[in-house]
Parts: structure tokens; C-alpha cells; sequence
């Protein structure tokens, strides 16, 4: 109920959630909705590649060229492409050998994939893994995963929503809403004290166990010290190692998914039975975190010269986050400059709104923005109406052109670096930082500095006249 819009209070006590976490048909029956009843269809075009978007400078105008062969011109161009939305493919010899039937989790036929009888191999332990191989498993005959890294995974608790705890939180969705934006992810969990090390060990652990009976996210924000200390964010991961290691009959497999890297050091998964997945029969853990996968053969896959027969694929690996799909339209700014080219190094923005030497250009939780660290409708919608009043400002004052102040840029892009430094995120490969695409610079993508503390510069800036940024 917190993960969807809040732009219209119609909405929210209108639509009705069936569970706390709803299924992919749920989330498209919910997006099929909003298109209904706010008239959005005409406006959407679909099943079209936008190639590229080039700026001129003379008329003050982007021309975005299409797939198909179409070009349109507009006087703003707003990126709103995703931060998770260009799918990886993991760069593993003999994948295109594979004889099987081979599916991305992001790319899912709508019909679905019929796994009974079938052997599976599963590749990655992320969020869509985590989410899929306890389904997978309820249907294969037998399902390999190979995992380079654990990960931590926090059960959903799922269960369909009780007509009273509904008729609560529509009751008083303003002041929920209110108390999230006041909260560092743009959630509202209630956060237990300033520090886990300020507190008896009893008192932690039943705080710890309160939060995992409630599942989700919300151990995240048990004790504010999580990121910046690593003896109190130690007592949360061992905690959740022990849950795993009760869980998990055989030790061995316990040991390897219970993860050596810090807790939310890597985007903490939700998930159902996860765990219990692996005392299955027909489910066997594979570890690649010191030999990798060798080669896909044409009948599988090979490990350390082991070769692992299947008859299915399932690429869970993830997406080049916050950046791919921006790098993968041919982006030009002024004097013809490439986006491709500006972030060779790492992407530099102003906010995650504006881009320096790209007038007119916005992107919605662009790279410097919250984004991906938080509840990502509330900073989606907080974007958008960011951009929305900028553009108002703009129309009113007859001015044609707004672009990133360089030296802004050059001082937000130190701004979020030294603080994702500071964090202890920056102690492992992760996505945030770009690790999981070969050859992509180390760099901390989204803003590790909070919700509130991210609202509070945007609005200063809009306050002082947009500051920060060029106008004319």
C-alpha cells in the first residue's frame, strides 16, 4: 500500500491491494488502472525504441529519432527510462550454444515457462532469483543454482491484506505518507534507536526477532548506525546468518548462503521460503565464488570441469542499473556531445535532474539521485513534480533554455561520492557501484545521503531561482 502513487487521494482509496506484496499481474492490473481513470492511453506511444535524441542549439529543440524511422521535436526531453530497466546478459562463453530453452527473468513470457519434469539451471542469487527459484523449485524436476555471491533475504511475511488494517492505513494515508518522506529511504519504518551497540544484546535480538516475524524491509532501519558502523551493522548480519543456519538442514549449504559481506552493504532481498528452498531434494547450491562458471555447453552448464545436464536456462543477473539505459541511446548534447562520452568515466549530474552541456535535458531519479536506496514511487513522483514546476517557472518567464551549471554538477557529483564513501556500502561489489556490469567504472550511483536530506536541497535550489543551473 506504500509502494504505489500518491498524487491523488482518489486513487489511493479506491484501489484495493490483495496482498502486501501483490504479483506481477496485480502491479499490471494496478498501472492498467491509472491509465483508465486518469485518460493516459492517447498519450503513450508503445513498442517503439527511442535510438537517439540530439540537441540543437540554434532552435533550442531536441530531435528524438525512433526504431521505425520516425523523428519528433520537442522542446524538453525527459529520460524517464528506469533505473532498473536495461537487462544484463552475462558475458559467459557458449551462451548462444545453449540447446535448451534459455529466459532472463526480466524478459518472462507472459505465458509463462512450464518447468514440470524439466532440469533448471538458475544463474545469479539477486532479488529476481531470490523471488523465483522457490517457484521454480515447486515444479522442476531439478534446479542447479549457481551463486557467486549470498546475499541477505528478509521473508515477506506475505498474506493477503486484512478489510481493518485496509480501512487504517486509507484512513490515515496523509500522515503515513507525511512520516515516510521524513524517513532516509522513504519508508515508513519506525526506527528502534540511534545506535545497536547502545543497547543490551537481549534487547537487540528481540528487537531483531520482532522485525523479521513483521518481514520485509523493515529490519533495515532498526538502529540508525547500520551504515556507519560496522560492529552494529555486525550484530544484524549475524543475526540473519543464524536464522539461516536454523533454517538450512544441511550445514555446509547453510555456510555457503550465509553471507560474509555486511548487511545492506548489497540491496536487501525479500523473499518467500527462500531458504527452506534448499532442503528440497530436487534443489542442489552450486558455488561459483572461486571458480566461476567455465562455459554454457550446449547441454549445460560447466563448473571447474564439471558439466551440470539441464534442459532450461534462467538468467537471473540483473540489469546495468541506473545508467544503462540512458548509455544506450545515442544522447547529444552541445558542440555534438555524446552522453556515452561525458560518463566514460562515471556518470555527473546535477541533483540525478540535469545534466551539464545537456540544455532542456531532464532525467527522472537519475545517477546522483536517492532513487534505488529508497521507495522508488514517492522519488519517482517527487521528480516529476520537481520537473513539472521547473518547466512551469520556465513557461512564465518566457525563458527557452535550462541547463546543469558545470561547476554545480562538478561539486553535487563530489557531494554524493564522498558521502556513498562514508557508508559502509562502499566495503563491497555491488550494482550501486556499478560492479556487476564488466567495465563499468566504480562509482556510487544513487545518493546514499537520504530521502529528506535529498527533498530539502531540490527545493532550495527551485527556492533560490534553480540554482545551480543556467537559464536564459
Amino acid at each position: 500500500m506504500f509502494y504505489s502513487y500518491q498524487f491523488s487521494e482518489e486513487l489511493q482509496q479506491e484501489w484495493d491491494w490483495p496482498e502486501r506484496y501483490p504479483a506481477q499481474a496485480d502491479l499490471a492490473a494496478y498501472a492498467n488502472h491509472v491509465a483508465d481513470r486518469f485518460e493516459l492511453w492517447p498519450d503513450i506511444q508503445f513498442e517503439t525504441r527511442v535510438e537517439r535524441a540530439i540537441w540543437d542549439d540554434e532552435t533550442c529543440l531536441w530531435t528524438v529519432e525512433t526504431g521505425d524511422g520516425a523523428t519528433l521535436s520537442a522542446r524538453f526531453c525527459i529520460m524517464a527510462t528506469g533505473c532498473l530497466s536495461a537487462v544484463n546478459y552475462p558475458e559467459i562463453d557458449g551462451l548462444e550454444d545453449f540447446a535448451g530453452e534459455t529466459y532472463h527473468t526480466a524478459h518472462w513470457p507472459e505465458a509463462g515457462v512450464d518447468f514440470v519434469g524439466k532440469r533448471v539451471a538458475v544463474i545469479g542469487t539477486g532479488s529476481s532469483g531470490v523471488q523465483s527459484i522457490p517457484v521454480i523449485a515447486d515444479h522442476a524436476a531439478h534446479m542447479h543454482v549457481f551463486q557467486r555471491t549470498a546475499n541477505y533475504v528478509m521473508p515477506a511475511q506475505n498474506r493477503p491484506m486484512a478489510p481493518d488494517e485496509v480501512a487504517e492505513i486509507k484512513a490515515n494515508y496523509p500522515a503515513l505518507r507525511a512520516k515516510a518522506k521524513q524517513s532516509f529511504s522513504g519508508n515508513y519504518f519506525p526506527v528502534a534507536g540511534p545506535s545497536a551497540l547502545a543497547v543490551s544484546e537481549e534487547e537487540r535480538n528481540r528487537e531483531y526477532e520482532a522485525r523479521w516475524a513483521m518481514g520485509g524491509l523493515a529490519i533495515m532501519a532498526t538502529y540508525a548506525d547500520f551504515q556507519t558502523s560496522e560492529a552494529a551493522n555486525e550484530t544484524a548480519s549475524e543475526f540473519i546468518r543464524n536464522k539461516i543456519r536454523a533454517i538450512v538442514d544441511d550445514p555446509e549449504v547453510a555456510e555457503l548462503l550465509a553471507p560474509k559481506q555486511l548487511f545492506l552493504c548489497k540491496r536487501l532481498c525479500v523473499g518467500t521460503d527462500y531458504y527452506d528452498t534448499y532442503n528440497r531434494d530436487n534443489v542442489t547450491l552450486v558455488d561459483i565464488s572461486e571458480v566461476g562458471i567455465d562455459r554454457i555447453t550446449p547441454k549445460g552448464v560447466a563448473v571447474d570441469g564439471d558439466e551440470f545436464e539441464v534442459d532450461i536456462l534462467v538468467l537471473a543477473t540483473g540489469f546495468d542499473a541506473v545508467t544503462g539505459a540512458l548509455k544506450r541511446i545515442d544522447i547529444r548534447g552541445t558542440d555534438a556531445l555524446r552522453l556515452q562520452d561525458k560518463w566514460a568515466d562515471g556518470p555527473k549530474s546535477y541533483l540525478g535532474l540535469g545534466i551539464a552541456g545537456f540544455p532542456n535535458l531532464f532525467t527522472v531519479t537519475g545517477p546522483g539521485s536517492p532513487s534505488v536506496l529508497t521507495n522508488m514511487i514517492p522519488s519517482i513522483e517527487q521528480h516529476v513534480e520537481w520537473i513539472s514546476d521547473c518547466i512551469e517557472h520556465m513557461c512564465a518567464r518566457h525563458l527557452s533554455r535550462i541547463e546543469a551549471d558545470a561547476d554545480a554538477e562538478a561539486a553535487w557529483v563530489a557531494h554524493v561520492n564522498d558521502i556513498g564513501d562514508q557508508t559502509l556500502r562502499a566495503t563491497c561489489q555491488s550494482w550501486y557501484f556499478g560492479s556487476n556490469i564488466p567495465g563499468k567504472p566504480r562509482v556510487i550511483l544513487p545518493y546514499a545521503g537520504g530521502f529528506p536530506a535529498y527533498t530539502k536541497k531540490c527545493d532550495a535550489v527551485a527556492a533560490d531561482g534553480y540554482s545551480g543551473f543556467v537559464l536564459r
